[in-house]
């Protein structure tokens, strides 16, 4: 078997870009990943750059792609580079089970567990984001208004969900969205946070846990917002809330450890961190009580070698994807096959159009998802029906 074409598609996923590669065989097998998350045009011409010399060769060898991929980029690593090989190896792994006719978590020693838990991410911010389209073409409730994001906790309580995570998001006295920490652009450059902004995610918070009530576990999720003593700031004002945890990024592994070190809620992080080699200082610094990593972004074989080393240090992982439903699946096979899971993240709101756009989506029953049995990874795209949807000038 060899590889004969390497190509990408895209198409509209609502509020972002989905993004899929794929690669096609002379016995006619397909091979799909996905890779959404960055503006069109950077990444699939860095894709494509580094796949060529791959075609002619048996995309089942994925020891020795990952190794002439990861000598492509030895001076460059991380970045791009890396999540473009990701995709290349996520592909060939799709082939490979899907040749043997089992799913690509047999490729890593078979399932551990047959129902992942989840967490509804997002909660709240892709409605206020589109809210037209929430409201017009899914036909459910979407943020306007602060208080609206009472009655979305509320619906993630009801439809079985454990858990939830929300974003900051603010809003004006006319009750219209003007920002959330995802828009980087209404941050203040030097990453400080001010009071009125520490009371505004004080009351969101209260308004989501009055919502949701007080056995639905809620997570926030700050991303890179603040400097070290910004978070601490947060994570001091917060206690009493009982969050499941506080998400956060810093580059700095004695500072995210200092945070730590400072509260008595959970840390969770890492999601932003390449390979074991830029995990392992983390780890030794104690930084984080649960480490998020993204198969997406390093490529499965290396995200259960990440895994695997949080294991040695009694740290578990959550597994991180925030793309379409093609990447959810994609990380239920990395969920199934660790035994250090804590949670899977997953995008509950999904565009009407996915059900056309995908062959299967993820089966989501009382807050758990089922793990997907079929070769491969279970799910692949209608090409005909993503035409249908293009990509959106807007974005």
């Amino acid at each position: 078997m060899r590889i004969t074409t390497i190509e990408h598609v895209q198409g509209d996923g609502g509020w972002q870009t989905w993004s899929f590669l794929k690669i096609t065989t002379d016995e006619g097998l397909v091979g799909w990943s996905e890779f959404t998350g960055l503006r069109v045009g950077a990444l699939p011409w860095v894709i494509h750059n580094l796949a060529a010399p791959l075609i002619g060769q048996d995309p089942r060898q994925i020891g020795k792609i990952s190794s002439l991929l990861e000598g492509a980029i030895r001076l460059t690593d991380g970045g791009l580079n890396l999540r473009a090989t990701a995709a290349i190896e996520n592909a060939c792994l799709d082939i490979k089970a899907k040749a043997l006719g089992v799913p690509v978590y047999e490729l890593f020693g078979g399932a551990v567990r047959d129902r992942i838990p989840l967490y509804w991410s997002h909660c709240g911010l892709y409605r206020a984001m589109v809210p037209d389209l929430f409201e017009k073409t899914i036909a459910t409730q979407s943020v306007r208004r602060l208080d609206d994001l009472r009655l979305v906790a509320a619906e993630a309580t009801a439809k079985g969900y454990k858990h939830f995570k929300t974003n900051f998001m603010r809003f004006d006295q006319a009750n219209g969205r003007f920002g959330s920490t995802m828009n980087r652009a209404n941050l203040d450059p030097g990453r400080n946070l001010d009071a009125s902004m520490l009371r505004a995610l004080r009351t969101q918070l209260e308004i989501m846990r009055d919502g949701a009530g007080p056995d639905t576990g809620m997570m926030l999720d700050l991303n890179f917002s603040f400097k070290p003593d910004g978070f601490h700031q947060v994570a001091r004002a917060l206690e009493d809330l009982d969050l499941s945890w506080l998400e956060f990024d810093l580059y700095e592994p004695s500072a995210l450890a200092s945070v730590r070190q400072r509260t008595t809620l959970p840390i969770a992080s890492l999601e932003a961190i390449y390979t074991r080699r830029h995990l392992l200082p983390y780890l030794s610094h104690q930084a984080v009580d649960v480490a998020i990593i993204d198969m997406m972004w390093n490529g499965l074989p290396e995200s259960v070698r990440m895994a695997s080393l949080a294991d040695t240090f009694q740290v578990n992982v959550a597994v991180h994807t925030a793309g379409s439903p093609f990447h959810a699946m994609m990380g239920a096979h990395f969920a199934a096959a660790i035994p250090n899971l804590k949670i899977l993240e997953y995008d509950a709101d999904i565009v009407p159009w996915a059900e056309h756009v995908f062959s299967a989506l993820p089966v989501v029953e009382n807050g758990q998802m089922l793990v997907p049995t079929a070769p491969g990874w279970g799910i692949d795209i209608n090409e005909d029906a993503l035409k249908d949807h293009p990509v959106s000038l807007s974005r």
